[in-house]
């Protein structure tokens, strides 16, 4: 599948040029496996919404990716399947995917909700909300590689953000979309390249999780969560 042209990300980056802070996530993370998800619910958060490609798979592919394997396993085990979902920026969308056939064989693969919607992140928050019968965005966690789309959306709006870095690099990541190809290596150089510092010294606030400092969402390599929701 091809996407089209995301609309809402080139009118929103006027306002990321104004508030280059929504570019910061929360917690970055090398790919969602390294995330607490015990802790992340202790913090309140109450539902986990993942990007698709490079997130959990190999660009449009429908089987999970080995590094993200146990991350995916571990959400759905505190979470629980309902409050787990996938916000694609192609499958699920009704320009992109209009008989939604792209969703219904992600789901049957990867065993999570895709959530239908017409506007791409980072638009869409009511179709999130809805789906997850859910009215407070605090209480959402945005997971995804891309800092444009994934991380401006969450943070447009109170949530809890994620950033991972692709999955997938060099002839393993031929498949994904151009505009990804392009922009990434840019969001992620200026994010976390030479004066990055500074950029992820205007981290915004989050409603319910203090920080870091406070209680870390991030597993230590010996760690394995065992608690469950």
């Amino acid at each position: 599948m091809v996407q089209s042209i995301n609309t809402k990300a080139l009118i929103t980056l006027a306002t990321v040029l104004r508030h280059p802070s929504l570019l910061v996530p929360s917690v970055s993370v090398a790919h969602i496996s390294q995330l607490n998800y015990t802790a992340l619910y202790s913090t309140g958060v109450r539902a986990v919404v993942f990007d698709k490609d490079n997130t959990l798979t190999a660009p449009y592919e429908n089987v999970v990716h080995p590094a993200a394997d146990r991350g995916l396993k571990d959400a759905v085990k505190v979470f629980g399947t309902n409050k787990v979902a996938i916000l694609s920026n192609s499958a699920g969308t009704t320009s992109d995917d209009l008989d939604f056939a792209d969703a219904t064989a992600i789901e049957t693969s990867l065993g999570i909700a895709v959530i239908r919607h017409a506007e791409k992140k980072p638009g869409g928050l009511q179709e999130v909300l809805r789906h997850f019968a859910m009215e407070d965005p605090a209480e959402l966690c945005m997971v995804g590689d891309r800092l444009l789309t994934d991380v401006v959306f969450g943070n447009l709006h109170g949530m809890l953000t994620v950033h991972t870095l692709p999955l997938c690099q060099g002839p393993e990541n031929t498949k994904d979309n151009w505009t990804a190809k392009w922009l990434r290596p840019m969001e992620n150089g200026l994010l976390y390249g030479r004066g990055g510092r500074l950029l992820r010294n205007q981290r915004l606030t989050h409603k319910l999780w203090a920080g870091e400092e406070t209680l870390s969402l991030v597993l230590k390599e010996e760690e394995e969560p065992t608690s469950s929701a």
